[in-house]
């Protein structure tokens, strides 16, 4: 049937526009012929560049955007300005934040999928395609950049976008120590601490925090500890090495669960019974150690080589009675080396990175069966999930003109995968080994039409793979369930991006892409979530931010995507889904934030965020009902004494109007339990004493 929002309408409707560039320049407003653009540069996409010369929908988040008035807790308070991103399940610590690009990721129950997150070079996506991010440290975030499209040319398996964060290394603080306390509603408490600077060739830095927080719900408390350290030793003008650890000690993070509609009714706030009877919820221990090695002159180009060692513990009672008491001990590793160079074709500059990317996932991984009474009744799995990725690549820039680029991509991946059965009392033997080798290419034209304003265009593909989580069997069997492939998606966008003589800055991108094999999550029985392949689907849409600073003492920022998420084919058996719309995507989300600022670091923002209605169930029987949501904050600061030692405050209300709506969706969940509700109008504070 035809589509809602078809890519032609799409980009013939393109009139507004607006920015994602977000850092501040200085423009001559006397001689606006001798105005140039800001510089960005952007990293994310591995071959370093400005955004303007970049052919992707990339949005780069600065230090104010992340931290300026932020708990520093949910990657939603940076990322909700992102067009195209769409973040729910802010406080349950056991389930994680769901995030999705484009209508990659959307299916995630726990974790992160179809997703490729990057914490300061280090993959936090592990070659089967899941991602945790409990433990980013927001405390110490520099810079966050995010690729809105298919990316696995770049990155491979699980690349539907990219989140690339970078923390600071110290050399970016002013003053230090910087010690933070906060508080607020639902007994909300958080202390950090960080220490860094540079000294002659070394510079650090230190950041720790401890959050404790009881939550809206029942049974949602958390406690959460998390040190990251970055060193780092300059060899000579070119040369450097740098060495982080980072480490998460989360003891506590309780489930409260979903609710149906009725027990919504009758109390937001409670927690399922079962979920209370049974302390849902989870624990993790994670060490992670990682070294980089740059050379700035190396055989005429750069030399980047990065290493990587974790180990993470985990427990996790799931919220109902049956197999249900899960643990795994992982050990994660990896590396990668690039070289980027530069070259001539004839009269045109050519710019290339290739390397290579390897890693290797080990989980030792049990299951347990618990009565209602949460005592452990027998095991029912006990297995070795190993997973080794490889992958090569090469990125080129060809400028064909002073003002034209042509850009393109390849990149081959080798996953294997590997289950070792050990649950001998069944009387079966279920390992098996699954292997995956994808080729995947991208092709980009960037033409600067204009010194402030660049038009570009990209086509590309993406590959993701289930993860051992999602080649689960709702036969009970254990190993991998051979009905389910890989899902592959082709992208196609055209974008817009500049800069107008008032300062107003613009990004608009129309995007169209096509998914075969989508996974798609049911639960067959309750509480345990299992994958199939639909046949075929498609997201069309648009995405259009402004970025307006239109005095010294105000800035608007505006991003909105419009878009349509369907099933183009899906036919499971019993039902035809076919042209219905996918499950737990808004066609419209629209953020707004109009920010004074004052003297020194005075400043107050209202953020209005509306969030268009979407369906829980493939069967589109199921409404999420659309809702606005509004924010406050502000904050100030003095010089106390001599001046040495600084003061700041800051004050948050989140849900101003006490909107009723889900902060979770749970996607075809078993029982209607598809709810999990928001907290009401919250407030929050922080003291920070920077010396």
């Amino acid at each position: 049937m035809k589509k809602e929002i078809p890519l032609l309408m799409l980009l013939g409707g393109v009139a507004a526009v607006s920015a994602s560039a977000q850092e501040n320049s200085e423009r001559d407003n006397n001689d606006q012929a001798n105005r140039q653009l800001p510089t960005i540069t952007i990293h994310a996409p591995r071959l370093t560049r400005s955004l303007y010369d970049t052919p992707s929908a990339v949005t780069t988040l600065t230090r104010e955007e992340i931290q300026r008035g932020q708990q520093g807790v949910r990657l939603d308070e940076a990322l909700d300005r992102v067009p195209g991103v769409f973040l729910q399940n802010r406080d349950n610590f056991a389930q994680g934040q769901r995030i999705s690009s484009r209508g990659f990721g959307a299916r995630g129950t726990f974790g992160i999928r179809g997703l490729h997150i990057r914490v300061d070079g280090i993959p936090y996506t592990l070659p089967d395609g899941q991602a945790q991010i409990d433990a980013v440290d927001l405390d110490s975030a520099e810079r966050i950049e995010v690729i809105r499209g298919p990316s696995s040319v770049l990155y491979g398996n699980a690349a539907g976008g990219v989140i690339d964060i970078t923390t600071g290394d110290g050399s970016e603080l002013c003053r230090s120590p910087v010690l933070r306390l906060q508080g607020g509603s639902d007994d909300f408490r958080k202390l950090s601490l960080r220490n860094g600077g540079e000294s002659e060739n070394w510079v650090h830095s230190v950041s720790v925090s401890a959050l404790d927080f009881d939550g809206y719900r029942e049974q949602s408390k958390v406690e959460k500890r998390v040190l990251n350290a970055r060193v780092g030793y300059r060899l000579d003008a070119d040369r450097s090495l740098s060495a982080l650890v980072n480490l998460l000690d989360m003891p506590t993070a309780q489930d409260p669960s979903a609710l149906t509609l009725g027990e919504v009714a009758e109390d937001p706030r409670q927690a399922r019974d079962i979920a209370i009877e049974l302390d849902s919820g989870q624990s993790v221990e994670q060490q992670l150690v990682g070294l980089h090695y740059e050379d700035l002159d190396a055989m005429g180009g750069e030399i980047n080589v990065r290493g990587f060692i974790s180990r993470r513990d985990f427990e996790q009672q799931l919220p109902f009675p049956g197999s249900s008491l899960i643990d795994y001990q992982r050990h994660y590793y990896g590396g990668g080396a690039g070289y980027t160079g530069a070259a001539t074709l004839g009269d045109m500059s050519l710019r290339h990175v290739t390397g290579i990317d390897l890693a290797r996932q080990e989980d030792d991984r049990g299951r347990r069966s618990v009565d209602a009474l949460g005592d452990v009744t027998g095991i029912t799995a006990d297995e070795q999930q190993d997973a080794t990725s490889a992958g090569v690549f090469l990125q080129t820039e060809l400028g064909v003109t002073e003002t034209l680029d042509l850009s393109a991509g390849v990149r081959h991946d080798q996953i294997r995968m590997t289950i070792d059965d050990r649950f001998v009392d069944d009387g079966r033997d279920d390992s098996g080994e699954r292997t995956f080798r994808e080729w995947t290419g991208s092709l980009g034209l960037s033409y600067r039409y204009h010194p402030d304003h660049q038009v570009y265009a990209t086509v590309g593909n993406a590959f993701e793979t289930p993860t051992f989580t999602e080649f689960a069997r709702d036969d009970g069997r254990g190993g991998f369930n051979p009905e389910i492939q890989p899902q592959k998606a082709l992208n196609r966008e055209v974008g817009l991006r500049g800069i107008f003589g008032n300062g107003l800055r613009y990004e608009m991108v129309a995007f169209s892409v096509d998914v075969d094999d989508e996974l798609i999550g049911y639960e067959a029985t309750e509480g345990r979530t299992y994958y199939k392949n639909a046949g075929k689907t498609s997201r069309d849409g648009i995405e259009l931010g402004v970025d307006w600073s239109f005095s010294l003492a105000w800035r608007l920022a505006s991003a909105l995507t419009l878009a349509d998420y369907r099933f183009d084919r899906f036919d499971d058996g019993s039902n035809d889904f076919s042209d219905n719309r996918l499950p737990g995507q808004p066609r419209q989300v629209w953020q707004n934030a109009l920010t004074w600022y004052g003297n020194g670091d005075r400043f107050a923002s209202l953020e209005a965020q509306y969030t268009g209605d979407y369906y829980a169930d493939n069967a589109n029987e199921v409404t999420i009902d659309d809702h606005w949501l509004f924010n406050l904050k502000a904050g100030d600061g003095w010089r106390l004494g001599d001046g040495a030692t600084y003061l700041s405050a800051s004050l948050g209300i989140r849900n101003l109007l006490d909107e009723a709506y889900y902060e979770n969706v749970r996607i075809n969940a078993f029982g209607g339990r598809y709810y999990e509700p928001a907290a009401g109008r919250t407030i929050s504070a922080g003291l920070e004493l920077s010396f």
